[in-house]
Order: structure tokens, then sequence, then C-alpha cells
């Protein structure tokens, strides 16, 4: 492992109170890294050639995993909006009490008529859970810091957020879509820039160009007809973002980019030259894979400007995921939805068939093997990717198993800031193993909801779910079985006991507070 720091960051860490860790040299000023955090939407981590994807490259991403620091065992949640929520907060899914997830599709009126999305706003700011009084949002963190703080993209956690909520979240600027049923088209007759309601000229279908998933004629015809559809959304985003960065170059800044990107039903302007001429995919495969080949080449434009700009040895750039994969190329004789054993012609349950990429026909694996998908608490449901890049700041070519989560990441960077939580959060800094390999609390667990019910991963490698269906327990060992295909329960019944304790309080004394029923 590279445990060699730049002196600039050796600085940072000082603030930070790390300086004792072996290896770190201080330095006289502490310096503060610009942040920036792309989160992909229901991409598995098996639709990158970094781990394993076959059919196309994502040489930008796979950059980042080669030069910087990936975490193997990283968890999301089963779903975007708690995985958002659980971000921006610090705190898991199994509460009840911490935030509300809102009804989407209120901001789909005709475009004539968004005088209405004030009064849509207020009934949702009314009913908001907020966090308690001195408690903060992951961008207050950084403000407290000195940032200046900008998120881009499908905004918050909604399924519809507020300009209110925007605000109180501690962003300086945001653009994008506050709905998240409008975000799955990617056209859309407006946007919202910093609390003003922006059109979009050649945008005029209500609900943002969203198409009809399942391959068809009917539907491939529909999604290559541009009636309406004029500016792409993510074109939008990336050119906000480096206006951002350059405005902003002579300050710390806080970038996160939640991109709608692949989430689906399938749009994508013009099918990647990479992919075009591909024998083994359809044309919805290859429209849906370009869409990842035109996030991988985002994150190299945005690497690139900040070299330009001479901030790429003042920047950690981090690549997540929301949750586990989902499949938006779904057609007849391949990989179908509702998702089915293609050698029983029987529907998947998770529980006595359990979901893989090879008896669904999915020809991409985008789960990377393991079973589940998103929303799900089998493993495919919430593992992500997780990487960190910084040349001179993060260590490279380093791929930790330390188990990490989504939620921790308010606290880390409240580690690295020196920034002081005044209320205790679920998730706990990892910013030791990040920086130094340093191995955490072999006991240290991740808990999270589903529509199926809670689970628990251990650092160690256990790990219990509870299929609420059958009110059954299942309990794995990750270590030798990451397939999830061994139930030992019967065998280590007191191992089973501690985790389904441990679940039980986390849940806030019911398994029920684990059942997401949203989405």
């Amino acid at each position: 492992m590279n445990k060699t720091l730049s002196s600039s960051f050796a600085a940072v860490l000082s603030v930070a109170g790390v300086s004792s860790i072996p290896g770190y040299v201080q330095a006289q000023q502490p310096v503060k890294p610009n942040v920036i955090y792309i989160y992909a939407d229901d991409m598995g981590k098996g639709m990158l050639s970094a781990y394993g994807q076959r059919h196309f490259t994502t040489p930008h991403i796979d950059a980042m995993v080669t030069r910087g620091t990936s975490f193997d065992n990283a968890y999301g949640c089963m779903l975007s909006a708690p995985a958002r929520a659980s971000l921006l907060t610090g705190y898991h899914d199994c509460h009840p009490d911490k935030w509300m997830i809102s009804k989407g599709g209120q901001f789909i009126p005709p475009t004539d008529n968004l005088s209405l999305i004030p009064a849509f706003e207020k009934e949702i700011d009314d009913g908001d859970i907020l966090l308690e009084e001195g408690d903060y949002y992951l961008p207050q963190v950084f403000k407290k810091a000195g940032y200046v703080t900008a998120e881009i993209g499908k905004l918050e956690w909604g399924f519809t957020a507020t300009r209110k909520q925007m605000k109180e979240h501690g962003w300086d600027y945001y653009y994008g879509y506050l709905d998240h049923v409008r975000c799955h088209g990617f056209y859309p007759p407006f946007l919202f820039d910093n609390g003003e309601i922006v059109t979009i000229d050649g945008n005029t279908l209500p609900n943002c160009g969203k198409s009809t998933e399942n391959e068809t004629d009917e539907t491939l015809w529909e999604r290559w007809d541009r009636n309406g559809k004029s500016v792409y959304s993510q074109d939008l985003f990336l050119d906000k973002m480096l206006s951002f960065i350059r405005e902003n170059k002579d300050k710390p800044f806080f970038l996160f980019h939640p991109t709608q990107l692949p989430h689906g039903p399938v749009a994508i302007p013009a099918v990647h030259p990479e992919l075009a001429a591909n024998p083994e995919l359809t044309p919805i495969e290859k429209e849906y894979a370009s869409m990842i080949k035109l996030l991988d080449d985002h994150v190299g434009i945005i690497m690139n400007e900040l070299r330009n700009l001479g901030l790429d040895k003042n920047t950690i750039i981090v690549f997540a995921a929301d949750n586990g994969h989902e499949i938006y190329y779904s057609q007849k004789g391949r990989c179908e939805k509702p998702y089915k054993n293609l050698q029983t012609d029987q529907l998947f349950d998770d529980y006595t068939d359990k979901y893989y990429s090879d008896l669904a026909g999915d020809i991409f694996n985008g789960n990377a093997g393991m079973a589940g998908l998103k929303r799900s608490n089998l493993d495919g449901g919430v593992h992500i990717p997780l990487v960190f890049y910084g040349e001179g700041l993060i260590p490279a070519g380093v791929k930790s198993k330390e188990l990490v989560s989504n939620y921790d990441f308010l606290a880390t960077m409240a580690d690295l800031l020196n920034v002081s939580l005044p209320v205790k959060k679920d998730g706990i800094s990892f910013l030791p193993t990040l920086l130094n390999g340093k191995q955490t609390d072999p006991k240290r667990y991740v808990v999270y909801g589903s529509n199926l019910g809670p689970g628990i991963v251990m650092n160690d490698g256990w790990k219990l779910r509870y299929y609420r269906k059958q009110g059954v327990y299942e309990l794995y060992n990750l270590s030798d079985d990451p397939q999830e295909r061994k139930n030992v329960i019967d065998k280590y019944p007191e191992k089973a006991e501690e985790l389904k304790a441990i679940m039980l309080k986390e849940c806030d004394g019911s398994l029920e507070n684990g059942v997401n029923r949203y989405g």
C-alpha cells in the first residue's frame, strides 16, 4: 500500500486531528481540498470495466480505481431516495423519524401552468421531517469549514424536494430537477436554477420525454422520436458543473453531482461509437451502455478541466452509486421484466429462487454476479462501487476490503475538515482507512432497509437478512459465500441471534421500520 502523502495533504490531516498516524508529515499551513462527488443512479459495479464489464470500457472511472483508493465492501441503500437521504444526513434508512420521502410526480403540470408549483412545495414543506436543531446536513459540514457548496443534477432525495429544503440543507447553488419522477425523462421543459424556474427551449414534453420500458418496435420508435426533445439534461448539467468549477477555482468548493445516468427508461442522444458496431448487443442494450459511456466521458471532461485550471492536485473526486443494479434494457428472450428465471420461466422471489444475472439473461452482468437487484436486501440490491481519487491526496492503487456505507461519508468529511458534529450520527469516519489503510473494528456493521425487509452486514463478513413475506431470517458468511447461496443460520444460531438483536435495535425496536414501501 502507498502510505506516502503529499505534504500539502498532510497539512489537511493535521487540521483533521489525525497527524499522529504513522507515515504522516505535519506541514505548517493547512489546505482545503476541493471535493467533487459523482453519484451514479441505479448502476451496479459490474457495469464498470474495472469490475469486469467486457462489452465496453469505462476508462476514466477505471483510472480513478487504478490511481486512487476503491472500497470493495461498500454499501448504499436499496433505492435512490433513501440512499440520497442517508448520504446527506449521515443516518441509515431504518429510522422512521429522520427524514420524509415525499410523493413523486408533483411537478408535472403543463409547462404553461408552472404557477402551481409553489402550492405543491408548501404542502411538502408543511409535512417535512427535519433534523433536530443543531444537527448538520452534508453541505452544512462543508460550509462550516468555509467551503462554497453546489448540487447539480437530481436534487436532494425527494421523491419531490423543494427550494426551501435546498437552502435549509446548505446549498449555496443548485441546478436541476426537484421531482424524482420528472427526472426519469432526460428532456426537461424546465429546471430549477438556484430558486428560479428556467425553461429549456425546444423541450416541450411535460413528462420530460420519458419513454416506455420493455423493448418493442413501438418503444424503439418512441425513444428516437425527437419531437419536443431538443436539449439533453446531462449536457446542461455538465455545462453548469464546469462553470461552477471555473467560477470557484480560487476558493474551496464541494460539488455534488447526483446524475440521472444510467437510470432509465433508456434515453441517449446518440449511440456511442465504441458500441455502434458491437454484434453481441441489441439496439436498446447499446443505448443503455452508451448512457454509461457518456457518464464516463463526463468524468474525463471534469478531470481534464481540473488539470487545465491547476486544481487537479487539490481536488478529491469521489465516484459512487446510490444502490444496486437495475435493468432498463429488458426485452423478450433476454433479460425480461418482471424478472424471471429463463431456465424455469418462473418469476424470481429472491427467497426460494434468487435473481442471478446468468439465470435472468443479463448480458452485462450488471450486479457483478451477486444475488438480487435494486429494492432487494440481497447484496446485488445494496452493494455499490465507491472510489476516491486525488493526485497526491489519496493513496494510489489501493483496494480496501473494509466495510463502509454511504451514511459514513458525512462523518468522514467532518473528520477531514475538522468539523465537530454536535449530534451523534449513525455513520462513522473511515478517514484513517482511506488515507492510511487502518483497519476498522471487526464488529463494525452496516444496516439498511429494503422492500423485502432489513439487512445487516458485519465487517468480518457475516450478514443477516430478514425476509418479511415469510417471516424468516437468513444468515450468510460473505467472506466465502459472496453470492449468498448457502444459508447457514441452522449451523450458527448464536451468531444469528447476535445479529438479530443488533438489527432490531437499529430499527428502533421494530423490523417494520426496515421495510421500505416507497418506490
